[in-house]
């Protein structure tokens, strides 16, 4: 029986950068191929390794230090590659003097990882970090990430919203594979499109990012990978339910069909039947729901000559049904005797992308990206009535090379993005077309030893804007080992969707009122603003098995422009432009703790500063708490000869007082109560293919007490279900299954 394994290194992502090198690891028994887990992949004379995770796969940070990449596996002879491009095709031979049937795991790669070689301060998530809660989506992804605030975005529609830096989503750049995603229409609802299971990786970057990525990124960006057909196992199969009535399916088909082709089918489907009335205010805590999402994605891949591409398509519909416990859509919509809503959104997404590598030159490569996206919410609330639609279309071209040597690398290229808006919002109809055409050249040095620079700037036309200059600039400077200073710069601006991005307001009675300009969207000026930053971080080790890594950072986004969301005085919402200041200050203080490989230990604290000049007066920013605090605890049984082991996680969040408006029930300036929330999940895996879980979130059952306001006279003028500081369901126990072929 002759055993060998393949390497193979590819990755989208690295037609786009040199950096990172990605890669399966299998061996061939019988004439059948199959994943290898528990390879040693590490850089020669470094600390700098990885192993491979259960289907294979590896993802390995290049160093400046060495080009030299070791693979060994108990049972074959060790080999020293020489990585000069992104796509190696390598065999080892087995050592027939040294053949063992079991694995020993030397090091298990880090769920969440901070780069100590990025530039920007750059947080990788991956996908073994999604399973230590109930990530059914990807709203539900950040439970034990420190960076990411989840709250709640009212009492009504369940749906959880995100803050980085204490800002909303809205400023932040949510991509797909480095194409602008959640945006426009989908601000509101668009992290639950994407199944949790879909998910490779996360990338979170703090500050300005690339100018590469566009302009609109103020606050950060949050980039998803999404499972590749060629590396992803070929049948994956998870089922998920929980006591609050949501029940869900994941599956996956991956079938390569020849050397060069791939493709895979993912379904996702969850659903809501039951109706919950916790806390006895008439009205449903969670709305009843279903959603259907298919997804089919191909790749082509021809090493030899330097080419990858991948061309996907999908669609998804998502109904749900919210409002007091007997409403009757066919019998109550549009009346005033009992209040309801229902929001059914369509949507379709297809890309293509196309990456080269120059054979001759490595450091050479040219990407193309290009996605069309129509996204339609029919939706109304009581009396109110929602519709959106935005067709949107998105090019990007990009070209790499570098500047006399590889220490000097550059990027430059050209973006074109369209989309158009047709919104009602009862009887008005308000209607726009945004078009851009962009260019951008970004610079980078990295003396392969303790400093590296990127420098970049771009140039955009755009309809509604003119043209205008975007500058970001990233230092990173590593005065002694394992110690890390970051500085960072940018400025970014965005058009305010201001219905799409706060559609809480319609679960309000709320008069609207814009208090605009001429010739502006929505008659409002864009947003714009600059964002500055700085990040340390240290890692040590006491003795061999204990490694610690503290970290902080410090931002700041100053708003020269920006539009006001005033909630402040009573029975009404107001739009208007910023005239005086807004500052979005940040702090983050985190500790990390390994022990060997099995246990870590993360906790961090933050502290939000974020303040605008409202017609009432320089205020903080309402239900955003000043102060949290986070721990997260998970341990990890040693594996059996046959895969089995037990995982462990337990998460705390301390929520601090957030400020409250002026409403029936909460007087001025008053504020919340302070409060903490546990989760927690077991996992029993029986084998490499078998896997079961049990947790729950909220596990204290902390309530918001009467999240609506007006609750007994949903179409008085003080009806409010947008107050939200807390949960509003509770306790919330869940288990499922994963099974892997």
């Amino acid at each position: 029986m002759r055993k060998y394994i393949i390497i193979v290194c590819l990755s989208w992502g690295a037609v786009f950068s040199q950096d990172p090198v990605h890669g399966t690891v299998q061996y061939q028994e019988n004439n059948k191929t199959y994943p290898l887990t528990g390879a040693s992949v590490f850089w020669q004379n470094t600390s700098i390794g990885t192993v491979t995770d259960i289907d294979g796969a590896f993802r390995l940070e290049k160093t400046p230090e060495t080009d030299l990449l070791i693979i060994s596996y108990v049972g074959f002879k060790t080999d020293t590659l020489i990585v000069q491009t992104p796509f190696i095709t390598h065999q080892m031979i087995q050592n027939h003097n040294d053949e063992l049937d079991e694995v020993t795991l030397t090091q298990r790669r880090k769920a969440s990882q901070k780069s100590y070689i990025e530039t920007q301060n750059i947080l990788k998530v991956s996908s073994e970090e999604l399973l230590k809660a109930a990530c059914c989506n990807l709203s539900e992804s950040f439970e034990t990430n420190p960076a990411i605030d989840v709250n709640f975005a009212d009492a009504l529609t369940g749906t959880k919203q995100i803050k980085m830096l204490g800002l909303s989503s809205p400023y932040l750049l949510i991509s797909e594979e480095n194409i602008p995603m959640v945006r426009g229409a989908s601000q509101a609802y668009g992290l639950t499109f994407t199944p949790g299971t879909w998910v490779e990786s996360i990338q979170i970057s703090k500050g300005a990012g690339s100018v590469t990525n566009g302009f609109e990124s103020i606050a950060g960006q949050i980039n998803t990978e999404l499972k590749k057909p060629l590396t992803d196992i070929p049948f994956f199969l998870n089922l998920f339910g929980s006591i609050n009535g949501r029940y869900e399916m994941n599956t996956h088909f991956n079938h390569k069909i020849d050397e060069k082709w791939s493709t895979g089918l993912y379904l996702h489907g969850n659903k809501r039947t039951e109706k919950f009335d916790n806390n006895n205010d008439g009205f449903l805590d969670l709305p009843v729901s279903e959603q259907i999402n298919l997804m089919n994605r191909w790749q082509y891949t021809d090493l030899e000559k330097g080419w990858v591409s991948f061309l996907s398509w999908r669609y998804m519909k998502d109904d749900k049904l919210l409002g007091t416990l007997s409403f009757n859509p066919q019998k109550d919509r549009g009346m005033n005797n009992r209040w309801g809503s229902e929001i059914k959104t369509r949507r379709w997404d297809a890309s293509f992308k196309l990456g080269y590598v120059f054979p001759e030159t490595p450091y050479q490569s040219f990407g193309f990206q290009s996605a069309f996206s129509s996204h339609d919410q029919d939706s109304y609330y009581g009396l109110r009535t929602y519709d959106i639609n935005q067709e949107s279309f998105y090019t990007n071209l990009i070209f790499n090379s570098i500047i006399g040597n590889t220490l000097n690398k550059f990027k430059v290229g050209l973006n074109y993005s369209f989309d158009t808006y047709m919104e009602l919002v009862n009887v008005d109809a308000f209607q726009r077309t945004d078009q851009s055409v962009g260019g951008f050249f970004e610079f980078s040095h990295d003396n392969n030893d303790n400093f590296s620079l990127i420098a970049g700037v771009r140039m955009d036309f755009h309809n509604n804007f003119g043209s205008f200059l975007t500058p970001r600039v990233h230092f990173r400077y590593v005065p002694l080992e394992k110690f890390v200073i970051r500085l960072s710069a940018g400025s970014g601006r965005k058009a305010a969707n201001i219905f799409a991005e706060n559609q809480t307001l319609f679960a309000t009675n709320r008069a609207i009122k814009i208090e605009s300009s001429d010739g502006k969207i929505y008659g409002l000026d864009p947003e714009k603003a600059w964002n500055y930053g700085l990040g340390l971080s240290k890692s040590f080790y006491i003795g061999d098995p204990h490694q610690i890594t503290l970290s902080a950072d410090y931002y700041i986004t100053q708003f020269t422009n920006q539009v006001v969301v005033d909630f402040e005085r009573p029975r009404e919402v107001s739009f208007y432009n910023l005239e005086g200041e807004s500052t979005a200050k940040s702090f983050q203080v985190e500790l990390d703790y390994y022990f060997r490989d099995y246990l870590n230990f993360r906790a961090a604290y933050k502290n939000y500063n974020v303040k605008m000049d409202y017609k009432s007066g320089f205020l903080q920013k309402p239900l955003l708490a000043k102060n949290r605090f986070f721990a997260n605890l998970g341990w990890e049984s040693k594996p059996n000869s046959v895969g089995k082991q037990w995982r462990y996680d337990l998460t705390y969040h301390y929520v601090g007082a957030q400020r409250l408006v002026h409403n029936l029930i909460d007087r001025p300036r008053g504020f919340s109560p302070k409060y903490s929330l546990w989760t927690t999940q077991l996992t029993y895996v029986l084998s490499e293919k078998f896997e079961i879980y049990l947790g729950g979130e909220n596990i204290g059952n902390y309530r918001q007490p009467s999240p609506i306001i007006g609750s007994v006279d949903p179409f008085g003028v003080d009806f409010d279900a947008a107050q939200v500081y807390a949960p509003v369901f509770g306790r919330m126990i869940y288990t499922g299954l994963r099974l892997k072929i």
